[in-house]
């Protein structure tokens, strides 16, 4: 049935839509091109940009650059010399075969009227050494995106990874992208494989697209708090429209991994059991709307279902805790799904300043509202950025994130705020908060200084059982638990696109109780540490 609705809406979109458009995302990972284009917007030399999705498409991300280039006598030198060098590699999205450019290097470039392509290696080693060890994290592999006539966009990546010391378990607070390591008892060293791309089909106003690929929603400079893009990537479908200037929408529709065993379908393989999970998604909406030039407000929902997939959550629009009432027969909590709702506001309306909220709310009543005890379960998340010309290049970040026992958490274990075990919100989890501070300088073109203060801290992990009243009245980190503060300062230097050469220091210390540093901080970051740190990467 799924594969009969994806060739319907591929076929819809054929048959109804004749623009010039091929999209393929640009991983939320490569950071350099997405710090551009927010100082470019804070200067107001861009218009039109949702912070609250991402990842960015590379046409999209194109034609930001082409409207900086328009505007190129408000940019000072540096920022005229990063634009020039960003549109090496985005040109290809805009100009093509239609005329000459100077391009970035790429281990291999077609193009035609009908057919480009591009194919670039992956190629990383990142060392770092303190008091307690030395450790490492090595990657390799390759990826291409290509596009097909005026409409098609195909992407893909593959990558090899390899950790001498496991960096990304799942109960760590970390803000790493999450990994499925491929377990070995008598070994502490990771490693693992992570493929991502897809296949989209775009026109003027929109795209559909069925991907396995991270993405983040939630306007921040630290760490999504609605969908945070840190586990590892999952299968999903999704569309963007964007019919009128004022409006965006996006959905995803999500295939997760459970890691719950269904016993009634796990069957004998030989001399061993072979485990098959329980069927979990996600169902997700965003509805963005642009009431004056520069202020964006977002709206939207999601639902984590799962034991067999449900044709009513393909509709994007829809309001999906309703429908679980439907499809659940009001049968009680523990019959039913897991839904949350969000907001995001996002605002440039001072010239050089980005103002943002954002919101996530996994359960919300009136009656339940106390100043004293946290009984709704919420995550809030405000913040600001300030590129001024008088600060020469630099931009200047504040953030805080408070989130309330018991969100992200359910008691059916199917339906979990999780994908293999990783929680798909906030990094830090339930009953727990963090100051960020950073400094973003551009000195020279290319040249990425950062200088970072964060203070988070946990309190108590609360037990979520569905029963008995277990999760409200809950205080809000009434003892610290687990504590860390982490000055940082980083550099890197893009060479030639996409490749990078970097340093830093992180200088840190992690205090709590012991079991509570064991969970949630790696052993070579635990206690305080001086944290050097060296590599080299090509690609993403």
């Amino acid at each position: 049935m799924l594969r009969r609705i994806l060739l319907s809406v591929f076929i819809f979109t054929y048959f109804h839509f004749n623009a010039f458009n091929q999209d393929v995302f640009h991983h939320i990972s490569n950071t350099s091109v997405y710090e551009f284009i927010d100082e470019i917007a804070n200067l107001h030399v861009i218009t039109d940009i949702n912070t609250s999705i991402k990842p960015y498409s590379r046409m999209q991300i194109a034609k930001w650059l082409k409207q900086a280039d328009e505007n190129r006598d408000r940019l000072n030198s540096r920022q005229q010399k990063d634009l020039d060098f960003y549109l090496r590699d985005f040109n290809k999205e805009l100009i093509g075969t239609k005329g000459d450019f100077k391009k970035r290097l790429d281990l291999f470039y077609y193009s035609d009227t009908l057919f480009k392509l591009t194919v670039n290696p992956v190629l990383g080693y990142q060392y770092w050494s303190n008091e307690n060890d030395n450790f490492f994290h090595r990657w390799n592999g390759a990826e291409f995106h290509a596009s097909i006539g005026n409409h098609v966009g195909i992407y893909a990546s593959l990558r090899d990874n390899l950790e001498n010391i496991q960096l990304e378990k799942t109960h760590y607070l970390t803000q790493r992208t999450g990994a499925a390591y491929k377990e070995s008892p008598t070994s502490r060293k990771g490693e693992y494989s992570e493929a991502r791309g897809g296949i989209t089909y775009s026109w003027k106003w929109g795209h559909v697209a069925l991907i396995k690929d991270h993405f983040a929603w939630g306007t921040n400079y630290n760490g999504a708090n609605i969908l945070s893009g840190k586990t590892p990537s999952f299968p999903h479908l999704r569309l963007q429209m964007h019919p009128v200037k004022w409006l965006h929408f996006n959905y995803v529709h999500g295939f997760l991994v459970s890691d719950v065993a269904d016993t009634t379908r796990s069957y004998k393989a030989g001399a061993k059991d072979r485990t098959v999970f329980v069927q979990k998604y996600l169902a997700a909406n965003m509805f963005t709307v642009e009431p004056l030039k520069k202020l964006l407000i977002s709206v939207g929902n999601s639902i984590i279902y799962s034991d067999e997939f449900q044709l009513a959550y393909l509709i994007p629009v829809y309001f999906f805790k309703s429908v679980d009432h439907t499809a659940t027969n009001t049968s009680g909590n523990f019959t039913g799904q897991n839904s949350q709702f969000y907001f995001d506001i996002s605002s440039r309306n001072i010239k050089y300043l980005h103002l943002y909220l954002s919101a996530f709310v996994d359960e919300f009543s009136k009656a339940r509202f106390n100043t004293n005890q946290s009984s709704n379960f919420f995550s809030i998340k405000a913040g600001g950025a300030l590129t001024h010309p008088l600060l020469f290049n630099a931009t200047l970040i504040a953030e805080y994130t408070r989130t309330n026992p018991g969100v992200y958490k359910h008691f059916v274990n199917t339906t979990t705020f999780e994908s293999n075990a990783f929680n798909l919100g906030h990094y830090l989890r339930d009953n727990a908060e963090e100051v960020y501070l950073a400094v973003r300088f551009r000195p020279i073109s290319r040249l990425h200084i950062k200088a970072s203060y964060t203070a988070a801290r946990k309190g108590p992990d609360y037990e979520y059982l569905g029963t008995g009243g277990s999760g409200l009245g809950l205080p809000f980190i009434n003892k610290t638990m687990w504590k860390q503060v982490t000055t940082g300062l980083n550099a890197r230097y893009e060479i030639f696109n996409d490749v990078f050469a970097f340093a830093g220091i992180e200088i840190s210390e992690v205090t709590g109780d012991a079991d509570y540093m064991k969970a949630y901080t790696p052993v070579v970051l635990q206690g305080k540490t001086n944290t050097l740190t060296a590599g080299l990467n090509i690609g993403f």
